[in-house]
């Protein structure tokens, strides 16, 4: 059983992210955390817009909140997010990373190491590198790792880097990541 699911993307992944989170019942039981790159000076409508599609409620988390089934959670604007031992978030101010901040490895690394095989990781269209490495740890801590099929994405990049970093499990298109994911309810 699936404790959490988490997905990174940046250019060409908000239509897929909405896509994904409406397609989520009202009942959905894992906590999804959501890390996109993001215009960092424009702190609000994100997730208002996230929250129109979605039947689950979209948060962004403050330091220290703890994490609740049947949430969606995103990465503020300009803020890094790591999953805590406790079940609870970190945010940091930290250096960039991959240019990035939130950056999506280290989101993924943080939730990697504290949920292991029982987190699956997702990776979505992009245009740049961050997040193949984070993949990488999600698989090597044995969860379980999707990459949005790279002839679907509207930038490549990012899918590419991710599928060269690491063995993933699937590589899937937007319907297909979709209904595996309800699967795990």
């Amino acid at each position: 059983m699936y404790k959490a699911i988490i997905i990174g993307g940046s250019a060409g992944s908000f239509q897929v992210i909405t896509r994904i989170i409406a397609a989520l019942p009202k009942d959905f039981p894992i906590p999804v955390f959501l890390c996109l790159h993001r215009l960092k000076h424009v702190r609000s409508g994100f997730v208002e817009a996230l929250s129109i599609k979605a039947g689950l409620p979209v948060k962004e988390p403050n330091d220290k909140d703890p994490i609740k089934a049947g949430n969606i959670y995103l990465a503020p604007a300009n803020y890094h997010m790591y999953i805590e031992l406790g079940n609870k978030f970190a945010l940091s101010t930290e250096e960039a990373v991959n240019h990035s901040r939130p950056s999506i490895d280290l989101s993924f690394i943080s939730a990697a190491y504290n949920y292991k095989r029982k987190l699956v990781g997702v990776i979505l269209s992009g245009a740049n590198k961050d997040g193949a490495m984070g993949l990488k740890k999600v698989k090597d801590n044995s969860g379980l790792t999707i990459v949005q099929d790279p002839a679907e994405c509207q930038v490549p990049t990012m899918t590419n880097a991710s599928l060269q970093a690491t063995n993933v499990d699937h590589i899937m298109k937007t319907d297909e990541i979709i209904r595996f994911l309800l699967k795990l309810k």
